[in-house]
C-alpha cells in the first residue's frame, strides 16, 4: 500500500511540473486602468464622427486619435464595440508623453438598416481624466433605391 501512495504522490508530483508555465506572462498593457499611481492624462483629438452618407453595403472605417498630455505612459486596456456591425481596433503599445494613438471603427453597413446611423466604440485607459470614454460615429446608409436616383436624374 506504501508502495502504491508514494508512486501515486511522484505522478502527481510529475504532473504538476509538467503543467507548469516557465514562461513568464507578458502583459500588453502594463500599466492597469485601476492604478492611480500610473493615470496619465489624454486629450481626445476626435471623440464624434460623421461619415457622412454611404451606399448599403459599403464598410467605412472611422478613426479617434487621440493624445497623451500627461506625464506617464498612455494604456488602452480595452476596447469594445456596442455592436456586431462595428470591429474596433487600436494602439496596442504604450503611448508616451506627448505622443499620439488611435481607436478605429471598420463599420459593415450590411449589418445594420437603411437610414440614419449612431454606434458607439467604449474605450478603457489608464487616465486620471475619465478612464472610461464613449466614442460616437454617426452617418446616413442608403438603401439601393436612393443610391439609383442619382443616375435617372442625368
Amino acid at each position: 500500500m506504501k508502495k502504491i501512495i508514494a508512486v501515486a504522490a511522484l505522478v502527481c508530483f510529475f504532473i504538476v511540473q509538467a503543467c507548469k508555465n516557465p514562461t513568464p506572462v507578458i502583459r500588453l498593457n502594463p500599466y492597469s486602468a485601476t492604478d492611480s499611481a500610473n493615470f496619465t492624462e489624454i486629450l481626445w483629438l476626435d471623440s464624434n464622427i460623421n461619415f457622412g452618407k454611404i451606399p448599403m453595403g459599403e464598410i467605412k472605417e472611422v478613426t479617434f486619435r487621440m493624445r497623451n498630455i500627461g506625464n506617464k505612459p498612455l494604456t488602452i486596456s480595452n476596447v469594445q464595440a456596442g455592436c456586431s456591425c462595428t470591429v474596433p481596433d487600436y494602439t496596442k503599445e504604450a503611448i508616451p508623453p506627448g505622443g499620439e494613438g488611435f481607436v478605429t471603427g471598420s463599420f459593415d453597413s450590411n449589418k445594420a438598416h437603411p437610414g440614419e446611423v449612431r454606434k458607439s466604440i467604449f474605450v478603457t485607459t489608464n487616465t486620471k481624466n475619465g478612464i472610461n470614454k464613449t466614442l460616437l460615429f454617426t452617418g446616413v446608409i442608403l438603401s439601393a433605391n436612393e443610391v439609383a436616383e442619382p443616375s435617372k436624374k442625368h
